[in-house]
């Protein structure tokens, strides 16, 4: 006979909240990646508060593009732009045992996807034109479909400074992910 687990209930709570621009959802998203199917609503707003909590430190949260995003708010103020991104299914509740949990609904993923490679690509900007591929040894974490996107927007740019930092990066790489490395440099050498 199995035991009935007591779930944490989740109330939301938009306050007065209508409508988040583009760059609030895409921070919000941004920061709550760091808590996916690992944290709640507290900690994401915690992130974007720019909390030194002694978890937040802990677990390197601080180190997240949006940390301090929300610095000159209130958590109660920043709990109502992360109930609203839920009430609006950016992000959804799962709960693991009795404890709910944020994931991504599709929507969100897809934004966080984009928003995640475009700051990695900038990073692989940056790594080209230093010539040192620091960014190709934190991709080894990253997910596939991130890693996909990134590829995807160096094969569109078609700029040859890529190559050598690909091909460092292919000899590290799984050989799924080698392969698109070698079809993105193939379309850019063709361009040249």
């Amino acid at each position: 006979m199995s035991r009935r687990v007591n779930r944490i209930p989740v109330v939301l709570d938009t306050g007065n909240i209508k409508e988040l621009s583009q760059e609030d959802i895409k921070m919000i998203l941004r920061a709550a990646d760091m808590c996916i199917m690992k944290a709640g609503r507290n900690m994401l707003a915690k992130i974007l508060k720019g909390s030194k909590d002694k978890k937040v430190l802990e677990l390197k949260l601080d180190e997240c593009p949006a940390y301090g995003y929300y610095h000159d708010l209130k958590l109660a103020d920043i709990m109502h732009y992360i109930d609203w991104m839920i009430d609006e299914d950016y992000l959804r509740i799962e709960y693991e045992g009795r404890l709910p949990l944020l994931v991504f609904s599709d929507e969100g993923w897809a934004i966080e996807k984009e928003t995640f490679a475009q700051e990695l690509y900038q990073q692989f900007c940056l790594d080209v034109k230093e010539n040192n591929p620091r960014v190709i040894h934190k991709l080894i974490k990253v997910n596939r479909k991130v890693i996909l996107r990134i590829l995807d927007i160096i094969e569109e740019e078609g700029n040859k400074e890529f190559i050598s930092c690909l091909e460092a990066y292919k000899k590290i790489e799984t050989k799924r992910i080698g392969r698109r490395i070698i079809e993105v440099e193939k379309t850019i050498k063709d361009k040249v």
